[in-house]
């Protein structure tokens, strides 16, 4: 979350960056001060009592030891009223602290210098595009992946519907392993060659995994959860990131670099009407997430950057045109501090779409985790404190959405798709899906 003593010495800091973030959020700053004060206050009332009770209690044995009982019954007085005040004070310090937490549970993270003004994505600023120095042969009537996928018979969005409802789909034959080649040609590239740790993570998580993380409580309403109490992960950021969750972690394992390919699960509330075509917004779909953990800001910026050309680097060897979007303050996640969003060229759309979002979330992520890193103390100097470690995680990248632009980009006249030179390896050395 945050610091509340930086917020105490900084209010205009944290309330003009709250406003950068959503107008009239700046306000909250009153709130959390106050919240603040009430928990101060009780606690303090508290300790006060406390002492009081303490004192008195040993001078009461003293009073009785020289038969002074109006001294005793007089401390003893002052004892029950001290027990009642630290039973009152009690309760205020756990009424003030929840109430304090629930605010700073729901406050998004604080957007750093650089990130444009905006309240939404018409703010946005593009950074740059990259095409194929070859452009793709098109048709001259270009279809969607929608028809192309029914035209092959290898993509079926009626029988997903039967069995799950709307938002969902079904692949078979060769677009089933399209999808698969794609995944792992992706995992492939960020391990072997960008040094990205796989992992195989779980799929359900518990509540704590989910705040230390920032979906919860906020987002309760996009996620899907089992009776047990489990959620289904939207994204494998949730697991991925909790591998550090209330560690210390040493200087010299920094930075950590994971990724995973898992399905991911949304409810995708408040999206009713948006993309109810097609695969560009399911309940279900497959991701490679790439997470970092690094160690401060600077480190931070750096990672940004390095794991936004991971990214850009899958799109580049499939030979799909994108541009980098850095977004504005009112468009980014609740966690991110500074995001950059690539965006793949959709020719039935004639527009780009989002296919991978990276973020830097600086130790927002780290303090809900109690997640920290250990420096290492120079000879002489005192051992060094441990300060909560900054993260990132970007998308390396969403599938389901690759899929869709390989087959929109590569299509032919005939309704076949072209496979791209990199995946024909784990195609089995197939160039056409006819």
């Amino acid at each position: 979350m945050f610091d509340l003593r930086t917020v105490r010495d900084h209010p205009d800091l944290f309330r003009a960056a709250w406003e950068r973030r959503k107008p009239g959020l700046g306000s909250v700053v009153d709130d959390l001060l106050a919240h603040d004060g009430a928990l101060r206050k009780a606690v303090s009332d508290k300790q006060e009592a406390e002492a009081v009770r303490n004192t008195n209690s040993k001078q009461i044995g003293q009073a009785k030891a020289k038969g002074d009982e109006a001294e005793a019954a007089r401390l003893m007085a002052q004892v029950a009223e001290a027990k009642q005040t630290i039973e009152t004070a009690g309760e205020q310090e756990a009424a003030a602290r929840a109430e304090l937490d629930g605010v700073l549970l729901g406050l998004p993270n604080l957007p750093l210098d650089d990130v444009p003004d905006g309240l939404d994505e018409t703010g946005n600023t593009e950074q740059g595009r990259w095409a194929p120095e070859v452009p793709h042969p098109l048709p001259a009537a270009l279809a969607d992946h929608v028809t192309l996928g029914e035209g092959l018979g290898y993509m079926d969005f009626e029988t997903a519907a039967g069995m799950s409802g709307a938002r969902f789909v079904l692949l078979t034959g060769l677009l089933a392993r399209l999808e698969r080649a794609l995944a792992a040609f992706m995992l492939d590239s960020q391990t072997q060659q960008n040094g990205y740790t796989e992992v195989s993570p779980p799929l359900l998580v518990r509540d704590q995994a989910l705040r230390g993380t920032g979906q919860l409580p906020k987002f309760k309403e996009d996620l899907f959860q089992a009776d047990t109490g489990h959620y289904l992960i939207p994204t494998a950021e949730v697991p991925l990131t909790n591998m550090v969750a209330n560690r210390i972690v040493e200087a010299g394992a920094l930075p950590r670099r994971l990724t995973a390919q898992t399905p991911c699960f949304r409810s995708e509330a408040g999206s009713a009407g948006r993309d109810t075509r097609g695969m560009i917004r399911l309940h279900q779909f497959s991701k490679v997430e790439l997470v970092s953990i690094v160690r401060n800001e600077a480190e931070g910026l750096d990672e940004l950057e390095r794991m936004t050309r991971c990214a850009e680097g899958i799109l580049e060897a499939l030979g799909l045109p994108y541009r980098r979007m850095l977004l504005c303050c009112g468009d980014m996640g609740f966690a991110a501090r500074k995001t950059y969003d690539l965006e793949v060229w959709l020719p039935s759309q004639d527009s780009y779409r989002e296919i991978s979002s990276c973020s830097y979330c600086g130790e927002f992520q780290g303090r809900r985790m109690n997640a920290r890193w250990r420096p290492v103390a120079q000879e002489g100097d005192a051992k060094p404190k441990p300060e909560f470690v900054h993260t990132l995680n970007g998308s390396g990248l969403a599938v389901g959405r690759t899929l869709l632009a390989v087959m929109e980009n590569y299509q032919m006249e005939d309704g076949s798709i072209r496979v791209p030179e990199v995946l024909q390896p784990y195609m089995g050395g197939l160039q056409i899906i006819s």
